[in-house]
């Protein structure tokens, strides 16, 4: 069963996503900001995580660059579900190693459809 961590700081979107990936049957961790989305990616080694850029604390961009930077979590990918919609916003997100840039408000059914393409 594949981990999925979800870190973003709006609760309606971690409820809605847990319920979501839980019935696609996910093991689901959920992280309310960068630490404690560190916290888990270093313990849990989830092999994928959606994340948020804008969080107290840790951003989401700082969390990427430790994915992947680390030979430990190399095959860990990353989704990063955001606001941050410019153009410049998605491009660092990429540069940086992210797997996927979905921008918020955003598609249920086309970010588990980025991740069941991620996950093969």
């Amino acid at each position: 069963m594949y981990k999925i961590l979800i870190a973003d700081d709006e609760p309606n979107i971690l409820l809605s996503l847990e319920f979501l990936m839980r019935k696609s049957g996910y093991n689901v961790f959920i992280a309310r900001n960068g630490s404690e989305a560190m916290e888990i990616i270093n313990r849990d080694k989830p092999q994928l995580v959606v994340l948020d850029i804008m969080m107290p604390d840790i951003d989401g961009y700082q969390i990427c660059t430790h994915i992947k930077s680390s030979k430990e979590l190399s095959d860990c990918k990353v989704v990063f579900l955001s606001a941050k919609a410019k153009e410049g916003d998605i491009k660092k997100g990429l540069e940086i190693g992210a797997d996927a840039y979905l921008t918020k408000p955003f598609s249920t059914r086309v970010l588990m459809q980025k991740i069941s393409e991620l996950l093969k």
